[in-house]
């Protein structure tokens, strides 16, 4: 009879067991192999993103990370990460970001880092700053309850941004799904934490962190990698500014010969051929001025001055041979502009990378809103001196920056 039960019951068993000793004996994953973060740096995998194991092992090995969206895959023999590894710059970029990665998103992912003095870049895409920030099906794709689950077992006092973010968070259905999650961040809105969510959060994150180093290698895309392999080949041995300038306005001009709007011929006619009259002044009601974007981008600089980040926050342009077809006013991307800057100078950001007035250069867009060849280029040359200057920081957060007030803030009265 026990012989019969253990049959049944015993494979049962062992496996719980083990699946105990797997989620709290503290062993350790190492990805630290050079091939593997190559890979891993350049993939753009929202497990990548999403996790916390590679990123922090990209990070002790001298990573740099690079904060944006789908501006971060516009791969060319410009790219950031293309660059650096031809002429074996001090630096590798680590790619956080993708198509649908915002400012939520990206603070939930950066806040368990450790970007503690270190040196990061940020791309603020203004197409962000849509009216009511991110969106639903942008959240519940990249949201992480590993990321959530490590800010909620950290937080000892409730300050501003967390009653903030906790708000934010309950406005997404992804967040509701999970009953005591809810009240728990219903609780931290109020300005409230109890031992019993910080015990539950700290064991959920073990569960998750231990799901990252188990499985977070195993679907890395490797195809961006032979991308920028391919791409490298196209540099000459040495670098000059000119004559890679030269050669981006040559590859531009190569890559765009099917449209008058300086737009990669393969994303044009995937893209936009189809539909090319039905685009034509579609965006003339589009402002991204006012926008909860705003508050969620506030996080971030929070989190930056926290850990005594120095970034380099950088402003695409939109390509204006696009905008002026679709209607898109430049003088409103002026205007976002300068809040942006606002924000970030009247607490202390000082580098800052403005380049709304190249959105009528040349192939300095790839297409529509992405960085291209010169584009690139141009970021390299600020990139280089940012890098290489001694950082000097004073922060001074304002907590008015997560109000309603300064998201419908008219930036003509600043």
């Amino acid at each position: 009879m026990k012989k019969g039960l253990w049959q049944i019951f015993g494979p049962v068993l062992v496996a719980l067991f083990a699946l105990l000793l797997f989620l709290f004996i503290p062993w350790e994953a190492n990805f630290r192999d050079s091939d593997f973060l190559k890979v891993a740096a350049s993939s753009g995998d929202a497990t990548v993103f999403k996790g916390e194991k590679i990123k922090e092992d990209a990070l002790k090995e001298g990573y740099i990370p690079f904060f944006g969206s789908s501006e971060l895959s516009r791969f060319s023999p410009f790219h950031p990460s293309a660059l650096a590894e031809k002429y074996q710059r001090n630096y590798r970029p680590l790619l956080l970001g993708a198509p649908g990665t915002q400012s939520l998103t990206q603070f939930l992912g950066m806040n368990a880092l450790n970007l503690e003095n270190k040196k990061a870049v940020l791309i603020i895409s203004p197409q962000w700053f849509v009216k009511e920030g991110l969106r639903e099906d942008s959240f519940a794709f990249y949201y992480s309850p590993l990321q959530v689950s490590q800010w909620i077992e950290n937080l000892k006092t409730v300050e501003e941004k967390d009653k903030y973010l906790a708000r934010r968070l309950l406005s997404y259905k992804k967040v509701k799904e999970d009953h005591f999650l809810k009240e728990t961040l219903e609780s931290i809105e109020k300005g409230e934490i109890n031992e019993d969510a910080h015990l539950y959060f700290s064991l959920t994150r073990n569960l998750y962190a231990k799901e990252d180093e188990l499985f977070s290698f195993l679907s890395l895309k490797k195809n961006y990698r032979k991308t920028l392999e391919k791409d490298e080949k196209l540099l000459p041995p040495q670098f000059n500014f000119a004559d890679l300038d030269h050669l981006a306005f040559k590859i531009g001009e190569r890559e765009t010969k099917s449209n008058h709007f300086g737009i990669k011929d393969q994303f044009y006619h995937h893209r936009l051929a189809k539909d090319i009259g039905k685009l034509k002044n579609s965006q003339k009601n589009l402002d991204y001025c006012y926008s909860k974007e705003f508050g969620d981008f506030e996080l971030i600089l929070d989190n930056f001055a926290k850990k005594n980040t120095d970034c380099l926050f950088i402003i695409p342009p939109v390509n204006k041979k696009w905008s002026d077809y679709t209607g898109l006013s430049q003088e409103m991307l002026k205007e976002f502009g300068k809040k942006i800057t606002f924000q970030l100078e009247q607490q202390g950001f000082k580098h800052i990378l403005n380049l709304n007035d190249y959105a009528g250069e040349n192939y300095f867009m790839e297409d529509t809103i992405h960085l291209g060849w010169r584009g690139w280029l141009k970021i390299d040359e600020s990139l280089t001196t940012f890098l290489g200057e001694k950082s000097s920081l004073t922060y001074k957060i304002d907590p008015s920056f997560y109000s309603e007030e300064w998201e419908k803030r008219d930036p003509e009265t600043i």
